[in-house]
């Protein structure tokens, strides 16, 4: 007889105090458990054993399953808190104080504590918030932070010791520790004149001699995205200047290394504009990419980033896989409307849309079925709470809060919850999902207001609707009308159809009235070179393919697939050709 899985839990934490509840099915308040004292964070244990929240003097540690007290710190003026991956040990942070003490002993406010004794083990000087605490193994073997030109290692069962070992590394800004057995660190150097920005793979146990290396310019600072086994590392990487003047925010690219040296290359995307997010599969075998200026494109990508699939384009930034990744959402949050997809990824089909105005965050429950999205104070002022959906996107649970700051799933491991065999169909609920917001229309200056719109305008929404850019294929629609606007397309079909009639005036010329004249869109020329050059650029790697195909070398599904979009290729390249002509500009 199999045992039922547990019911998995979540806490908030509001204007009064912090409540601990069950989820579904049961969506109740774990009587007993709560506390109405300032509590200024809280943090779960990654394998979800203790639940610890910080008070103005002390910090409380509890078990999360007896809910009994195990631990109480007594340090005041606690900001942020950590556990070790297996929840041995707490870190503390407080602001630095400047002064507290002599200049050759400064405020220690980083300070790592035993949590089955409360004792201080070590205390270190980190006057930033931002990457605060040490980065840990996953078994807890070593931990590692980052001081000038050297990332120092200790051994957590012997801190008194001091550093273990060193990697010394000039001019290094960050660096990270992959999971999985065999533990690497990587090592980021940014440029520095001249010289390009470069990342370094180490096996933890052999410092003196980089795994791999990747080199590569417009690199001011990184994020390390490992997959669950540490075998691969996606480097996202970020300027703080896009000196191409296409992005306010600066310039985003994707570098995707295997610690073993034998693979590494930048992820090609085709949509010009930045990088929102990057998610590893659970299997540690594909991730997804959402990139593009809105509305932006996410796509799957095997262990060997090639594309394998497009899940189209939306408003959307985040992405996220469940514990099993069976299912992800891509959704939306910030500036955007707060609108998620789910998809199944085994069939590649989406699930449900789930609309969840002004959230400021969205999680997977760790049973990999249900989705928590809250809207916190620090974001909204009013319609603070939690909402819990269904992966078919049915409301199950709503919870309303005044000021609520906080909201977070108890940690779980993946096998303490059976896999999705099977979808299964929307839970009965009697919480009414929100509608979404009607979508708004496109703004219109009022001398441009009313049924006489200006052609320029009329070519804008040509645009908006992807019929230039995108060049959505129209049944029975030829290369020359994908250049025509909507209304030249529309006096077009009724003169065939005149023709067709044997009327005859299709011989007469056309009217102003009836043809208005093209008028070239500001910046579209400098797109459409853009584009031009895009596609060039795909018909040579189609080019390659063939020639691959016809050596009789070995080459992947997806590469035998986009070898046979060439004809449409082509014809896309032509339409480009043609309308760049028009406003004369030659390609």
């Amino acid at each position: 007889m199999t045992s039922s899985p547990p019911i998995p839990q979540f806490a908030y934490r509001g204007n009064n105090g912090i409540v601990i509840a069950n989820g579904p099915p049961e969506n109740k308040t774990v009587e007993g458990f709560t506390s109405t004292e300032d509590i200024r964070v809280f943090e779960y244990s990654p394998e979800g054993r203790y639940l610890a929240w910080v008070l103005q003097d002390r910090v409380q540690i509890y078990d999360a399953s007896t809910h009994e007290k195990v631990q109480e710190i007594p340090q005041k003026n606690v900001i942020e808190v950590e556990f070790s991956p297996r929840g041995t040990f707490l870190s503390t942070w407080e602001r630095f104080v400047k002064g507290a003490d002599s200049d050759s002993n400064p405020h220690k406010n980083l300070i790592i504590w035993d949590v089955a004794t409360g004792e201080q083990q070590i205390a270190f000087t980190q006057k930033n918030q931002t990457g605060w605490n040490v980065d840990w193994t996953e078994e807890e073997t070593y931990c590692a932070r980052l001081v000038t030109n050297e990332v120092q290692f200790f051994n957590p069962k012997d801190f008194a010791k001091g550093v273990s070992t060193r990697l010394r590394v000039e001019g290094v800004a960050d660096f990270s520790l992959s999971p999985g057995k065999r533990v690497t660190v990587a090592a980021f150097v940014p440029e520095k004149k001249g010289q390009p920005a470069a990342v370094r793979l180490y096996d933890v146990t052999n410092l003196n001699t980089p795994l791999t290396q990747k080199s590569f310019y417009r690199a001011d600072s990184v994020q390390f995205h490992w997959n669950s086994l540490g075998t691969n590392v996606l480097i996202f990487t970020h300027t703080d200047v896009d000196k191409t003047g296409q992005s306010y925010y600066g310039e985003t690219n994707l570098y995707y290394l295997s610690i073993t040296g034998n693979f590494d290359c930048r992820v090609e995307l085709d949509k010009p504009g930045p990088i929102h997010d990057v998610a590893w599969s659970p299997n540690s075998k594909e991730f997804v990419v959402v990139y593009g200026s809105m509305p932006a494109k996410a796509t799957l990508f095997d262990h060997r980033a090639s594309p394998i699939y497009e899940f189209g384009a939306a408003a959307r930034n985040t992405v996220r896989f469940n514990a099993h990744g069976r299912l992800l959402f891509i959704g939306g949050f910030g500036n955007l409307a707060g609108d998620v997809d789910v998809w199944d990824r085994k069939s590649f089909k989406k699930l449900a849309t789930i609309h969840a105005p002004n959230s400021s965050s969205c999680d997977w429950c760790p049973n990999g079925k249900h989705i928590m999205t809250s809207t916190l104070y620090k974001r909204l002022k009013v319609d603070n709470g939690i909402k819990i959906w269904h992966y078919t996107g049915a409301l199950v649970h709503a919870i309303e809060v005044k000021e609520m700051y906080q909201a977070k799933w108890r940690s779980s491991r993946p096998e303490n919850w059976p896999d999705i065999r099977s979808l299964s169909p929307p839970p009965q609920s009697n919480l009414a999902a929100p509608t979404p917001a009607k979508p708004v229309g496109v703004y219109r200056p009022p001398g441009a207001r009313g049924s006489a719109t200006p052609s320029i305008f009329k070519q804008r929404d040509v645009i908006a609707d992807g019929a230039v850019r995108n060049h959505t294929p129209v049944p029975g629609q030829t290369a020359e009308d994908k250049t025509l606007s909507r209304a030249a397309l529309k006096n077009k079909k009724k003169r065939e159809a005149k023709k067709k009639e044997g009327d005859g005036s299709s011989s007469a010329p056309d009217s102003p009235a009836e043809a208005p004249a093209y008028v070239p869109v500001p910046g579209q020329a400098a797109d459409l070179e853009k584009k031009h050059k895009t596609l060039n650029k795909k018909l040579k790697q189609i080019a390659d393919i063939k020639a691959k195909i016809q050596a009789g070398e070995k080459v992947e599904l997806t590469q035998i697939k986009k070898a046979g979009g060439e004809a449409a290729l082509k014809e896309e390249i032509e339409v480009i050709r043609k309308q760049l002509a028009k406003l004369g500009v030659k390609p």
